[in-house]
């Protein structure tokens, strides 16, 4: 039997704990109910699990039957601060907060693949560490489990690492991109500060008027773009955020603006930010202001490995069926944590569409929308591939699905044939304050 109907024969299972998480959405690094149902749906499957320090996340270790070395599997956690607008049975319970980017699937499906990979243990020459990861959504989550040992988790180094991202628009569930190089971009954040000196809106000769020398900085960083970055090495900068002022008679003493910035290579996000302060600093001494720059990089790009995209685009035909698979033309602008990884280790991270069928993936609310709907039938597909990179990674061959048989949609509501429903995932309760291991451990095969 395939990986994949495997993972649909545990579609009700995976589909019960997505809307549990869902429901109880949590921001940040702190997220004790999350972390308690990830906790609960891994008891039972032998492995060695161990809590975080300074955020809640979860490192399981599945041990191999055979020795080998190790790889990485991801999963994030955290939600978002969005009002839920999507009239869901299983909406979000908590005003303000939802998982508008799909964190809970990618949870879900990582659980998924630890079950599948558990019921191989013995094929498996090596291990695989399952990172359950908080605050990918700007707190750099990826990065602090980093300094607390996770890609060590094993006992080594890992030799590789993957993660998958839903897209609840542009795919229809179940088909997977990703590409060599660039995937995703870095993202930075910049906060000006254009100081002035106030005076009387009829006399502004007698003042130094900050807001003028603010909107010439927002116009020539745009020119600044256009001529200094490299076309094909493309940078974005878009002002999100202008304040100024009080009255319509009053120049104010300070005027402030906020940026983002998007680059897709260290070289590009040095000349971009060069640029930047450069240009800041020159318009403000034209204008005969001041200005103070605060530029803070967040996430790095995230950049594939070569051979290992390749080696995650073979596994996703193998998987998934041929004709669900293709290489991303382009990367995008978005960003992601997992890039602090991938600065570590080689791996490789995957698009999967998660579009709910009738909704046309040209025009879906996008993720991280209010509106943003994730298909369940995406699950299996996640935990199967999931599953699939570390067993190939790992020596094992995998089986493909039947010709023909993996376009079809799943039906997470279809009853599964009596006898061989999975034992239900158990969605818990919070852990003891301090808790750092959970489980029963597998002996490794050197004991």
């Amino acid at each position: 039997m395939s990986l994949l109907h495997e993972a649909r024969d545990l579609a009700p299972a995976l589909t019960e704990l997505r809307h549990a998480l869902h429901r109880e959405p949590e921001l940040g690094l702190d997220l004790p109910l999350t972390q308690a149902k990830i906790l609960a749906a891994l008891d039972g499957l032998g492995l060695e699990i161990r809590t975080g320090t300074a955020l809640s996340s979860v490192t399981a270790v599945l041990r191999g039957g055979r020795p080998g070395p190790a790889v990485l599997l991801r999963g994030d956690m955290d939600a978002l601060p969005v009002q839920e607008d999507t009239g869901l049975p299983y909406a979000s319970v908590v005003d303000g907060r939802m998982h508008a980017c799909g964190h809970d699937l990618h949870v879900t499906g990582l659980v998924g693949a630890a079950r599948l990979l558990a019921a191989r243990r013995e094929e498996l020459a090596g291990d695989v560490v399952l990172m359950f990861q908080p605050g990918e959504e700007g707190q750099g989550g990826a990065r602090i489990m980093i300094g607390e040992g996770v890609l060590d988790a094993a006992g080594e180094r890992v030799v590789a690492a993957y993660a998958l991202h839903v897209i609840s628009t542009g795919a229809p569930t179940g088909f997977a991109a990703t590409r060599p190089g660039p995937m995703l971009a870095a993202s930075d954040a910049v906060e000006v500060t254009v100081r002035g000196r106030g005076g009387h809106g009829s006399s502004p000769h007698s003042a130094a008027d900050p807001v003028p020398a603010m909107c010439a900085m927002v116009t020539a960083l745009q020119t600044a773009v256009t001529r200094e970055i490299d076309v094909f090495d493309p940078a974005v900068v878009t002002v999100g955020r202008i304040e100024a002022g009080t009255a319509a008679n009053v120049i104010p003493e300070t005027a402030r603006f906020a940026a983002t910035v998007r680059t897709f290579s260290d070289a590009s996000r040095a000349r971009v930010r060069a640029a930047f302060e450069r240009t800041v600093h020159g318009v403000a001494a034209a204008h005969g202001v001041s200005a103070e720059v605060d530029y803070v990089e967040q996430y790095p790009p995230t950049v594939n490995d070569a051979d290992q995209a390749a080696f995650a685009l073979e596994t996703a035909r193998q998987v998934l069926g041929e004709g669900r698979v293709f290489e991303a033309p382009k990367p995008m602008a978005g960003a992601e944590d997992f890039s602090f990884v991938l600065r570590k280790v080689p791996g490789a991270f995957v698009g999967l569409g998660a579009c709910p069928p009738g909704t046309d993936p040209a025009t879906a609310p996008m993720n991280h929308s209010a509106q943003a709907v994730y298909d369940d039938d995406a699950l299996p597909y996640a935990a199967a591939l999931l599953a699939g990179l570390a067993l190939r990674r790992l020596g094992t061959p995998l089986t493909p699905p039947e010709a023909g048989s993996s376009p079809a949609p799943l039906k997470t509501g279809t009853p599964p044939e009596a006898g061989s429903s999975p034992a239900p995932l158990r969605t818990g309760t919070p852990p003891e304050p301090g808790t750092s291991a959970v489980a029963t451990p597998v002996p490794s095969p050197q004991e």
